[in-house]
């Protein structure tokens, strides 16, 4: 079991459909992937259409990378698809206390 003092997990939630742009600013930080959850938005405001509650469908990328490139993940989402975009992308970091898993920590 490898402890990961440095390795930190991102949560990047963005409009649906725009997750191959998340995708493509992680690898190009140094990311190796990611896992996507679909998920939907519940602001404070909604809007209705017949009747019917409309909520914005979003997506939630998982990615685990070390401190340094995480720190550029960051930086990239916020320049190119942060909340004044399109994509609306909001990130946030935590650290990982444990892995086990990863292929480059299996003997």
């Amino acid at each position: 079991m490898d402890t990961g003092s440095d390795m930190k997990v991102l949560h990047i939630v963005v409009n649906a459909g725009h997750t191959d742009e998340i995708m493509d600013i992680i690898r190009e930080a140094g990311g190796s992937g990611g896992t996507i959850i679909h998920a939907r938005g519940e602001g404070s405001q909604h809007r209705a259409f017949l009747g019917i509650t409309l909520d914005n469908e979003q997506e939630i990328i998982v990615c685990l990378a070390d401190l340094k490139t995480a720190e550029s993940i960051m930086a990239d989402i916020k320049e190119k698809a942060g909340w004044k975009t399109e994509v609306r992308g909001l990130c946030y970091m935590m650290p990982v206390e444990r892995i086990v898993g990863l292929r480059q920590n299996e003997a």
